[in-house]
């Protein structure tokens, strides 16, 4: 079972987004770009390095540069149960 994206920045996950410029394969000076989003543990990063080692060797277009961020939305400590009800006029 997969688990929900709550789960997972619960476990110290963050959300990782990659913007991957690679070369065409037939016009070698026009540069194109790929954007990635997935879920990852940062400083390692193990499925964004999965993820261009998997283009490496299976997509003909040869990469140019990746540059990455990485967001923690939350954390285990951060996170707080919060019950009230506000009323507006």
């Amino acid at each position: 079972m997969t688990p929900s994206e709550t789960e997972l920045m619960l476990k110290g996950y963050g959300l990782t987004t990659a913007e991957i410029f690679y070369r065409m394969p037939d016009y070698t000076h026009v540069l194109n770009s790929y954007i990635w989003q997935e879920y990852d543990l940062a400083p390692d990063h193990p499925k964004l390095f999965e993820f261009v080692e998997f283009w490496q060797a299976k997509i003909e277009g040869p990469l140019h540069s990746v540059r990455f961020t990485h967001r923690k939305m939350i954390s285990p400590g951060e996170w707080q149960n919060q019950v009230g009800e506000f009323t507006l006029h």
